[in-house]
Order: C-alpha cells, then sequence, then structure tokens
C-alpha cells in the first residue's frame, strides 16, 4: 500500500482516539524517538480536523500513528467546547449504558 489509509476513531472517556495507518515505506523516514507536531504529520498527507494530538509511538507498529483529542473538542478551532463534550459525554455514557456523572 503506497497511500496514507482513513483513519479509525473510538470514543473513550475523556478522549477521542484515532489511529492513522501510514504506507510502511514512508514510517520508515519518521522519526522513532518522538511525536510528531502537527505540521510534520500534516507535511506527510494526514488530513483530519483539527484539535488531534500525535500521543504515543506504537514501537511494534510505527507505520500506525495514534491519535486523540478531547471531548468535545470544536473540529474547525480545534478548541473544547463545553457544550459539545457534555453532548459526547451524554452519548458515551448512554452507548455504554452508564449513569451519573
Amino acid at each position: 500500500e503506497d497511500s496514507v489509509l482513513p483513519s479509525i476513531s473510538n470514543c473513550w472517556t475523556p478522549f477521542t482516539y484515532r489511529h492513522v495507518i501510514l504506507p510502511k515505506e514512508l514510517a520508515k523516514t519518521l522519526p522513532k524517538t518522538r511525536l510528531l507536531s502537527e505540521n510534520e504529520w500534516r507535511s506527510i498527507g494526514v488530513q483530519q480536523s483539527r484539535g488531534w494530538q500525535h500521543y504515543a509511538i506504537h514501537r511494534p507498529e510505527p507505520h500506525i500513528l495514534l491519535f486523540r483529542r478531547p471531548l468535545g473538542t470544536d473540529p474547525q478551532t480545534g478548541a473544547v467546547d463545553p457544550e459539545l463534550k457534555r453532548m459526547a459525554l451524554e452519548e458515551y455514557k448512554g452507548q455504554f449504558g452508564l449513569k451519573g456523572n
């Protein structure tokens, strides 16, 4: 595979997580000992809304980039919107049958 594959999102409180699968040849050119800045991951072709952070290196599969952003992040601004966060937490609780705060 020679293109960046679409990412997959998962939602666990208090963050939303996503991973992006890169072509293995491209991944070989990336730093192995530090996380990528937003400018770096965008420059290699990763396209996603604002607010995502590269938060961990998955050493067994370095071609998989791991991202997260706080629940309730406005995808246009990258800032956390308290109302979006409240709605996201309610949805999360509903999906898993959780009650209370």
